[in-house]
């Protein structure tokens, strides 16, 4: 298979989808692999490495024209909309139930579109996302702190405080992979850390492994509520996989909320769980609604791309071999997590979450592609 690597376009983004070391994992396997000139810079891999491994350097055009499988980190761009084809199989973040707009592009391509996003395993796992959501859970922290500092519009709080001097309250909407690594790292800097999650299980969890250094609380509307007006910096971590993400925090619980507070939406590629919230760039990264500051980046991990290219490689890998030493039917056939991913094929959406976020007609996988019990 012609399997191609593009540089992606995204403001800020400096993620690539596939590291040398992949490339030539995947040319011992004896596919070819076409690589935009230019497309690793960002992640500190010069064109020549991936020459030294046996991929070929080309141009943009010729990479979205010629190859099997187009290998994105984000999802694409309008620009790009024209470059998908009848054909083309397209692995990457989606996130479509944000964006109604792009869903009816792949549609409308006759692509076969798999989200890493929605691979997920029997027991609920989201493989190809944890690794770029341990990243935005622990750069949600450090961001949170800069933004409560006074310079840049914060309370002019230090999250840790000092001797005698009470830490800074954090509020974590979410206990998942995203919330326990925002846990982790505001815990590490002396915060006061409360986390909210609608699973029990999932707190009895996060209570053995944090050892009781956090508070825990079933989340309800009231909680929230409480919790979020008694914080310094709220962080939304909030998941339903291939769905929009559920709105939490109310307008009116944002300007009720102490005056210089941040919060932090890394639910924002899957529209956000505060009412307020909108996208923001690493380039210009926070508003002020009334007198909180909101950071909403939509690709954060794209801030630390040597570190996310490498964490999004190693688990991507396997499923891209996958794919093309099988063929996507094959591969499928016998991954249920891999066809999982699989948001759009044939010009119909497979995956129900994002038909129902968009009101459009949802076809499932299984009728759309019939596949023999392996």
């Amino acid at each position: 298979m012609r399997i191609g690597v593009v540089k992606e376009i995204k403001p800020d983004e400096y993620r690539v989808a596939l590291t040398p070391a992949g490339a030539r994992e995947l040319g011992q396997h004896g596919h070819e692999v076409v690589v935009e000139a230019g497309a690793g810079v960002g992640s500190a891999f010069p064109d020549a490495e991936y020459e030294a491994v046996g991929a070929r350097l080309t141009s943009v055009d010729e990479v979205w024209a010629t190859v099997d499988m187009i290998l994105k980190v984000k999802e694409p761009l309008p620009e790009e909309y024209g470059r998908l084809r009848d054909g083309l199989i397209l692995f990457t973040y989606l996130h479509l139930a944000a964006d109604e707009r792009l869903t009816q592009a792949l549609v409308d391509s006759g692509a076969a579109c798999v989200a890493y996003e929605t691979v997920e395993t029997d027991d609920g796992r989201l493989p190809l996302l944890a690794p770029m959501s341990e990243v935005a859970g622990r750069l949600s922290a450090q961001a949170g702190a800069h933004f409560l500092e006074k310079p840049r519009g914060g309370r002019g709080l230090l999250l840790g405080g000092v001797a005698g001097v009470p830490p800074a309250r954090v509020v974590v909407l979410g206990g998942g992979m995203v919330g326990y690594n925002a846990a982790v790292i505001a815990l590490g800097l002396g915060a006061q850390v409360r986390i909210l999650d609608k699973s029990i299980d999932r707190l009895r969890y996060l209570e053995e492994i944090l050892s009781g250094r956090v508070e825990l609380v079933y989340s309800s509307s009231l909680e929230v509520e409480r919790s979020v007006l008694d914080a310094d910096l709220v962080i939304g971590a909030v998941l339903i996989p291939g769905a929009r993400a559920p709105k939490l925090v109310t307008e009116e619980m944002i300007a009720a909320m102490k005056e210089n507070a941040v919060v932090v939406d890394v639910s924002i590629d899957q529209g956000g769980c505060f009412a307020t919230s909108r996208p923001t760039t690493h380039s210009d990264p926070v508003y002020r609604v009334g007198s909180v500051t909101h950071y909403c980046v939509s690709n954060m991990p794209g801030a630390v791309p040597v570190t996310s290219t490498f964490a999004l490689t190693n688990v991507t890998l396997p499923y891209v071999e996958a794919i093309a030493d099988q063929g996507l039917r094959e591969a499928i056939a016998h991954d249920p997590a891999l066809a999982r991913g699989v948001n759009v094929l044939d010009g119909k959406l497979t995956y129900e979450a994002v038909a129902e976020a968009h009101g459009l007609e949802h076809a499932p996988l299984e009728q759309v592609l019939p596949l023999e019990p392996v």
